[in-house]
């Protein structure tokens, strides 16, 4: 039987009305999709008011502890959590198709360092995640929204990009890569004003070589999309 909890994504705000960066699809599943987080069960973890999500409580060792917000199909994520077996890797999604792909993905690789939560991010951050316990948080093109009167759907704000730094170790790190050029430009900015972190390459970072190219990179690249990477970290 399938936990009930799967089709649960935010906490209930009540009559308060807040933006949300994405527009939920589906939230059914088919026979497949059934099957899969059956047999996928150990890979999944669920919001529980009081749980601490850290390296311990998720995979009872001490190694350095990642987030990734919106993974979309899980391509990058499964294969930066192959390569890089020395840390653990939460990926926060809210599509259901996409967590099912990625833990058909998890199950067939028997990855060990890397488990999924389909929740809404700003809710697991504020009440999962401890103040200064993160290493690093990864965000790979999230929706630009890209007409100007939805910007104000866009995740990286300076309400969220603090959240964030609050959330991080000293020395931790924010990897955010955007094909909107728009887009980076203001995150940019944001990064600049946020005087906790530290821009290491002073703008725009190289091709960061353990982030592999996903099938919808390639897809933007070829519409002659500009791929924009930032990395800063907390001083």
């Amino acid at each position: 039987m399938i936990d009930p909890r799967i089709f649960k994504i935010e906490l209930r705000q009540g009559k308060e009305r807040t933006i949300k960066s994405y527009v939920l699809r589906s939230n059914v599943l088919d026979e497949k999709g059934e099957k899969t987080i059956e047999e996928s069960s150990r890979y999944l973890t669920y919001y529980e008011e009081g749980c601490t999500l850290n390296s311990s409580t998720l995979f009872a060792n001490d190694k350095p502890f990642i987030i990734e917000i919106g993974f979309g199909m899980g391509t990058a994520t499964v294969e930066i959590a192959k390569n890089r077996s020395d840390a653990n890797f939460l990926g926060l999604e809210v599509y259901l198709d996409g967590v099912v792909k990625i833990l058909k993905r998890i199950k067939e690789m028997d990855l060990s360092n890397l488990k999924v939560m389909r929740f809404n991010a700003v809710d697991v951050l504020n009440n999962l995640v401890g103040d200064e316990s993160i290493d690093g948080f990864h965000i790979f093109f999230p929706d630009p929204w890209m007409k100007k009167k939805h910007h104000k759907r866009r995740l990286m704000q300076p309400s969220f990009i603090n959240l964030l730094v609050s959330k991080l170790k000293k020395g931790g790190y924010i990897y955010f890569v955007t094909d909107w050029v728009e887009y980076a430009d203001e995150v940019l900015s944001y990064f600049s004003q946020t005087e906790s972190l530290y821009n290491p390459y002073r703008g725009f970072a190289p091709h960061i070589q353990w982030r592999p190219e996903t099938k919808f990179e390639r897809k933007g690249i070829e519409k002659e999309h500009e791929v924009r990477e930032l990395w800063v970290e907390k001083r």
